[in-house]
């Protein structure tokens, strides 16, 4: 799951996606510089000033944002 995360987030031209972890939130990923990988945990700044830390094993699925043309 990490290296799905880590190739999204480097793709050329980004498209925007979510993280759902395993509590059932969800983190929408608007920006790549606003999130940092690290080993075990996800470090996400989201656009309302606030940030998250997710641990890699809470994460379940990562899902794209794109709509259907």
């Amino acid at each position: 799951m990490i290296e799905a995360l880590k190739e999204l987030l480097h793709k050329n031209p980004f498209e925007p996606f979510r993280i759902v972890t395993s509590s059932g939130l969800a983190y929408p990923i608007t920006n790549p510089d606003l999130v940092a990988v690290g080993k075990d945990t996800i470090f996400i700044y989201t656009s309302d000033d606030h940030f998250a830390f997710v641990r890699n094993n809470q994460i379940t699925a990562v899902e794209s944002t794109r709509t259907a043309a």
